[in-house]
Parts: structure tokens; sequence; C-alpha cells
């Protein structure tokens, strides 16, 4: 009988435990042994529960809902593939488990409704024969997991490129901010320096930590952001980490060693108060601590400080007897970022030049020396010449 083999198969599923043993999949066993017994009142109220679950999560039958947790879910298998190690009994269980879940999505809702107003009231009959239906169909097999597995692993990191770290909890960002080329001007040496290292990192070498420091506005943040949209980094994952979540930082970096991705974990606007010792740990995992930095993992901070705690004259003139040491202690953080790259207020005339080239790519139409006279007064009123500054001065173009 069709519904005993499937329960059958449901239950002996050992590759891919951590789908079978979800509330949806022991719902549907449920569902399963009702028909097999002929108990048409248990089977319809489990085939009312796997459609509210199904729909509640915007899934239009079991075969998506099933795509997504053979992709996006850890199991022992996928984490093979993307090792590209090899085990034979694995694969064998997988192959089987993927060929109960292919049966499982197959099945007709329409069969089951029919199966169930053969066993209860004709009352009864009547109400299960409006049920709704679910979807029909399998969207997968063994051999385009397979392939899925070996381009893209398999867990969160097949699923989203950007994340958010935060209480020990690895969150997806589903549509990260993520500038393309043409939207960044000015600051092209800084940028090519960030690129360039971020290659090596994707080509399996040991790279420098990077610390962008500088003025405010100047494009740290946004740089570091656009590496997820050059083409060719689609091994790249970006880990955005708050300063409050450093204490976590080795934990997650333990999470990320070993995988084929690469990761930079982005601290944005980093600075420590002078009491604020949290600084200790990152120096630790940046260099020198006992466990060493996984070859796939580099730290990308950004700072409007080029020393990363902030300093006192007390601090300078105090009387502790080994004053130096302390404030060498505070400045050497930085030191531990093996890139350092300033991102600096532009000068008059970088100023001037980043304008008309923004204001021609935004379409504007002006006299180049009435467009420079309007720059140079929008200047004098908003201090800091920066590509932030220069942004909202084309907006107000367009008021």
């Amino acid at each position: 009988m069709e519904w005993e083999r499937l329960a059958c198969q449901l239950r002996c599923v050992s590759a891919y435990q951590n789908i079978a043993g979800t509330e949806r999949m022991h719902t549907y066993l449920v569902l399963l042994d009702a028909l097999v017994a002929g108990d048409g009142a248990t089977a319809a109220q489990a085939y009312t529960k796997i459609f509210y679950a199904l729909h509640q999560e915007g899934y239009p039958g079991m075969g998506a809902w099933l795509y997504d947790k053979l992709r996006y879910e850890r199991a022992p298998f996928p984490d093979m593939l993307e090792r590209g190690d090899t085990d034979s009994a694995l694969t064998a269980a997988a192959e089987q488990d993927i060929a109960c879940f292919v049966a499982i999505a197959e099945l007709d809702a329409a069969a089951v409704k029919k199966r169930i107003t053969e066993t209860v009231s004709p009352v009864m009959a009547q109400t299960v024969a409006a049920l709704p239906l679910w979807e029909r169909g399998a969207p997968f097999d063994y051999a385009q997991l397979m392939e899925f597995y070996r381009r893209n692993g398999a867990g969160l990191f097949a699923q989203s490129r950007a994340f958010l770290w935060q209480a020990g909890r690895l969150l997806p960002v589903k549509e990260p901010d993520c500038p393309a080329e043409e939207a960044l001007l000015g600051y092209e040496m800084q940028r090519e320096q960030v690129v360039a290292n971020t290659r090596g990192l994707l080509a399996g070498h040991m790279v420098n930590n990077v610390l962008l420091f500088g003025d405010s506005g100047t494009g740290k943040s946004v740089t570091v952001k656009h590496l997820l949209s050059i083409p060719e980094f689609t091994d790249l994952r970006l880990i955005e980490v708050q300063r409050e979540e450093l204490g976590d930082l080795p934990d997650l970096i333990r999470m990320l060693r070993g995988r084929r991705y690469k990761f930079i974990l982005f601290i944005d606007d980093l600075a420590f108060d002078q009491d604020d010792r949290t600084y200790s740990m990152l120096k630790t995992v940046l260099e020198g601590g006992l466990e060493p930095r996984p070859a796939n993992v580099a730290v990308y901070a950004t700072s409007n400080r080029r020393h990363l705690v902030r300093q006192t004259f007390s601090d300078r003139r105090g009387d502790e007897v080994d004053a130096s040491e302390t404030i060498q202690e505070k400045t050497s953080l930085s030191d531990r970022f093996g890139l350092r790259i300033p991102f600096l207020s532009l000068n008059k005339a970088e100023f001037l030049s980043l304008t008309e080239r923004m204001a021609e790519c935004s379409g504007i139409q002006m006299d180049a020396e009435e467009l420079r006279a309007l720059a140079v007064r929008w200047d004098m009123h908003h201090p800091g010449r920066t590509p932030r500054i220069a942004r909202q001065f084309i907006a107000s173009l367009t008021i």
C-alpha cells in the first residue's frame, strides 16, 4: 500500500534527521498512519494542519517546503560535499532519503482527500471534499541537489550573502545594501587596496585585516559593502558585528573555520572608550591568540579615528609609573590591522571635480562654471569636503 510504504520510508530517514524530526514531518507521518488505519477524522485533522502550516510560511506545497529545507539547513551529507569529502554509506542514505522526500512532494492531495472521504461519515465527507488542495510536485531530485551542494554549499550561507551577528546567532539579511560600481565616485586608490586584499582572501591566502579610517562621509562603509556586488566575488560572505558583540567573536570564527566560503567580519564605526576593555578581545582575535585566525576569515573595520581607543590629556600626564606602556597598549590596537587605509577629506579641486562627475552621472545639465560656483557656496555652509556632502549638494539641485 502506497501510504504504508511511504510512512515506513519516512520513519527510516537517516541522513536528513534535521528534516524528518520537524513538527511538519511528524504531522505528515500522523496523516500517513491515519490513512493506513482508515482513521479519517485523524487524517482530516492532520491534513488541515499541514495546509495551514505550509501557507502560513508562504509555501504552495510540500515540494517547495522540502526544497528550501534541503538547500538551506545544514546536514551531514551537504556538509560532506561542501568539504569535498566522500562517504559511501552517508551518500547511499542521503539518496534514499531524498527519494522519500520526492515521493512526499509528489503525493496527490486530491487522492488523500478521496481516501479520507471513504473512511468518514457522509456528513464529514462533504466537509472534507471542500477542503483546499496544496500543490503537488517536487522541484528537486538527487542529482539537482548534488549539483547545488557542490556549487553553493548548504545552510544559511547558501541562502544569503550578508548577515548580522547578534546574541550568538547569525541573522540573514535578505536585501543587503550593496552599492554597485557606478555608484562609487572618488577614493579609487583606497578602494582598489580593499578589493585587492579581498581577492587574496578569495584565492585562499592568509590576508591582512583591514582598517579604513578617516573623516565621516568619505565612503568607508560603502567600500566594504560594495564588495558583495563584484561579480567574481560570489563565494564572499559579509557578517556585520556590532561592537557590543565582540566578546562572542571567537565563537563566530570557530563556526566559520573550514567552510568553503570566505568571510569578512565587518565592524562599522569602531571606537572604544578608555575604560572599555572589550578592545583586548579584538586584539587577541586580530593577532596574538593561541587559536589562529583561519585563512577564510578576515576582519574589516571602519572608524573615524586612527587610534581606536580614546585617550585624554590626563592619560599622558597622569601619575602612573608606566604611563607610556599604557598609552602604547591603547594605540596598538590599530597597529594589528595589517592594512590601514586613510579616507581623508578632499581638497577644493578634488571636491569640485567630484561634484562635476556626480552631476554628469545624475543627468544634471548646467554650465560648468555655474555648477562650480554653486558647489563652492555649498561648501562654505556645509563643512567637510566628502562624497556625502557632494551627494547632498547634487540632491539640492534637483529640488
